[in-house]
């Protein structure tokens, strides 16, 4: 195990310096540059007085040079538009915002998901398995920052709900209600996703020989689901799990703009409109170290829900 953790974050490190690399060169083919956007009312003169300040009238190979050093010593860099505020420091403000909504979002969808799609195999082909399944397109073909409008729309102001804002430091309780619309808005897409790959997961498992052979040898239905048909149909679920916490990352750029939320998804909306090169950098840079780390713990997870599989393809 440690061996294959070891292999992976080799990978890690080479996917970042890709995505790293692409982003860098990308960003900085764009006409303009945090200068230009900030102080194109100052005279020509200041503006290279700036840019000189910033190093952005350095070629971009150097710069590119300079940016991987630092990044290696564990620096992010400033905000070109607020001077002295570090990426680091933005991440350390701003991520548990997202990081509360993204788990509420994950959590809720999961475990929703995975309860619908069981009935849904139980009651196959009857009136609930049909709303299940029509849940799930409705789930797949509706993004979430469209479904976050509706919801503003229909929800937000009404019964106790607010359309938009965010809770102080230390009042998550009496704030939960803030929380509640952006959380369905995420949550809603992975929950039909769970659905209904738990509901073609358990119709398989459910057709299986030892399935047979524990009904004939009278095992009660409840202990047939627990025991044999969740744990053998809930993998594919893990499966999908790791790709599915991205979509709930991503996802929440647009919604946290939607509702107004202090988290990292606003911040990146904001470095984009404004060309501030090191945020978008280091909010890529970290999304994408997400990302990666929650496609590890899928796999580790493997393991711990099924200890027959091995990682390393070593025999027992």
């Amino acid at each position: 195990m440690a061996k294959y953790i070891l292999k992976r974050l080799g990978y890690m490190i080479i996917t970042l310096w890709v995505i790293t690399t692409i982003t860098f060169f990308l960003m900085n083919s764009i006409p303009g540059d945090p200068v230009m956007v900030q102080a194109q009312k100052l005279p020509p003169e200041t503006q290279e007085i700036l840019r000189e300040k910033y190093g952005l009238n350095k070629p971009l190979t150097t710069r590119y040079v300079i940016y991987l050093k630092n990044i290696v010593h564990g620096e992010l860099g400033d905000s070109f538009i607020t001077p002295g505020y570090s990426v680091q420091q933005i991440i350390k403000d701003k991520f548990p915002n997202s990081l509360k909504l993204g788990l509420q979002a994950i959590a809720l969808g999961l475990t929703i998901g995975i309860i619908l799609g069981i009935i849904a195999a139980f009651k196959r082909n009857t009136k609930v398995d049909y709303s299940v399944i029509f849940l799930a397109i409705l789930g797949v073909s509706i993004p979430s920052f469209v479904l976050a409008a509706l919801l503003q729309k229909a929800v937000g102001g009404k019964i106790g709900l607010p359309s938009a804002g965010w809770f102080a430091p230390g009042e998550y309780l009496s704030g939960f209600k803030y929380t509640i619309l952006p959380t369905i808005a995420l949550s809603f897409s992975s929950l039909a996703t769970y659905a209904r790959y738990m509901r073609t997961s358990v119709l398989d498992v459910v057709g299986q020989d030892y399935i047979l052979t524990a009904e004939s040898k009278g095992v009660s239905k409840v202990a047939i689901a627990w025991k044999h048909v969740i744990r053998n149909a809930i993998l594919p679920v893990i499966t999908i799990l790791g790709p599915q916490v991205a979509a709930v990352i991503t996802g929440s750029i647009v919604v946290e703009r939607i509702f107004n939320i202090p988290g990292l998804g606003n911040s990146m909306i904001d470095a984009i409109l404004t060309n501030d090169y090191n945020v978008i950098m280091g909010l890529t840079i970290f999304y994408s170290a997400l990302y990666i780390v929650s496609l590890l713990i899928v796999d580790i997870l493997y393991t711990v829900v099924d200890p027959r599989i091995r990682l390393t393809g070593e025999k027992r």
